[in-house]
């Protein structure tokens, strides 16, 4: 089963000490270093991404629909909110979606819904070490010896249902 990322842009910008920075200067640089980060996410990992922007801060004369390298993009519509559309597309993808946001309305919608949801710093620190693992790979590929995981061993619980489906979700990312 692919995974469908519905992300909530200016959300995962402005939670981003990085992006965020980029976004005080000019609202443009900050959608262009997310775009950029997450198109070097998806050669990595190569799933279906979609970022949701505001339509009020949208570029002059940009349609609402766009594609970069592989990552649609959306605008929301004239008196419409980026909430709404990541809603209408999380009601529509369901158990296929995963929702990054800390806006909690949108999360608690998307989980009603039966989408895994993550919020936007755990988001960014996991593009963060996928970005880092491939680089680090490519360097050491010839050497050998301790591989870093996060696996953790001990005794273990069983989490509710829908936790085990949005953790299975949130390790392929």
């Amino acid at each position: 089963m692919s995974i469908h990322i519905i992300i909530d842009g200016y959300n995962l910008i402005r939670r981003s000490p990085s992006l965020s920075t980029l976004d005080q200067q000019d609202i443009q640089l900050g959608r262009e270093a997310l775009l950029n980060t997450l198109s070097s996410y998806k050669r990595i990992k190569h799933h279906m991404i979609t970022v949701v922007f505001d339509g009020t801060h949208a570029p002059p004369l940009s349609q609402h629909k766009d594609r970069v390298n592989g990552i649609r993009i959306k605008f929301s519509r004239s008196g419409e909110t980026a909430d709404t559309v990541i809603k209408k597309m999380a009601a529509r993808e369901r158990e296929k979606a995963l929702v990054v946001s800390s806006d909690l309305d949108i999360v608690n919608f998307a989980a009603s819904m039966g989408a895994a949801t993550i919020s936007s710093p755990a988001f960014e620190e996991k593009i963060t070490i996928a970005v880092y693992m491939d680089t680090k790979k490519d360097e050491d590929q010839n050497q050998k010896g301790w591989v870093p995981t996060t696996k953790k061993k001990g005794p273990s619980r069983r989490l509710s249902k829908r936790k085990r489906r949005n953790r299975v979700k949130i390790k392929k990312l």
